[in-house]
């Protein structure tokens, strides 16, 4: 092969090369160091909006095979893994449905019993304590509905802001549920509003499916602009939020 051929060929792989190295390291950012997510119902509302987008640390907990895409790399259990604490927000897959992923709050540890009387949280018989920060009319689209934010503080410390439409609901009494070795119960900050480990199609969830924590916003916008509506944008974009954490 001549000097000439040698340089053409090598000019024309150059891009490819740089593409694949590119392809790899954007692969291991989000497998091994951060995952972006975004928020598309409303079951986390007052922390988390639709139209929220976070950055997931995939570290946290250590790794699964649902911590890489596809499953590329399928083996059992978790490596490098790292207890959860509760209070942690955190992205997982459905158990039984694992190409869909949630995001909840860990509520219940193994070992705990979980309850929920008259729309009160209670761990290992222990209410959590809430505190009203404030109220308002929220729509579902048939009806007008008024709601109460609260501050709840759990039995044992950590507090956060949850959303109650009604203490009557279907989930505001919930038999007590010993959480065994090796899963979570999860719920939703609004709590009248989510399909959670309450509910059958969730259920306690296994270490196995944790994807991670999510640590803080990177954009949010109100759903207000269309994506060809570009004159539109600089005003659906809620630029307080962006760079929040997430508590």
């Amino acid at each position: 092969m001549s000097d000439d051929q040698k340089k053409k060929k090598d000019g024309w792989m150059e891009p490819v090369r740089t593409i694949l190295v590119a392809g790899v390291l954007a692969l291991l950012f989000r497998s091994l160091l951060f995952e972006p997510f975004n928020i598309p119902s409303g079951s986390m509302i007052p922390t988390l909006r639709v139209g929220d987008y976070l950055f997931v640390s995939k570290y946290s907990y250590g790794y699964s095979r649902y911590s890489f895409p596809l499953g590329l790399i399928p083996f059992e259990g978790r490596v490098v893994a790292s207890q959860p604490e509760r209070g942690d927000v955190i992205v997982f897959r459905q158990p039984g449905n694992e190409d869909v992923s949630f995001i909840k709050r860990l509520v219940g540890l193994p070992g705990d019993m979980i309850s929920v009387k008259k729309g009160i949280l209670h761990i290992n018989d222990k209410p959590a304590i809430r505190s009203a920060t404030g109220e308002g009319t929220t729509s579902d689209g048939l009806r007008v509905m008024r709601y109460v934010d609260f501050d709840e503080t759990f039995p044992d410390g950590g507090t956060h802001r949850i959303r109650e439409v009604t203490d009557r609901g279907g989930f505001d009494n919930f038999p007590a549920t010993a959480v065994p070795e090796g899963h979570y119960f999860m719920m939703g900050d609004n709590r009248d509003a989510s399909n959670d480990s309450r509910a059958p199609s969730v259920g306690l969830v296994p270490a196995e499916n944790l994807i991670g924590k999510a640590q803080f916003l990177f954009f949010s916008h109100n759903g207000s602009a269309r994506l060809w509506e570009v004159w539109k944008w600089p005003f659906a974009i809620r630029y307080s939020r962006i760079g929040d954490g997430i508590n």
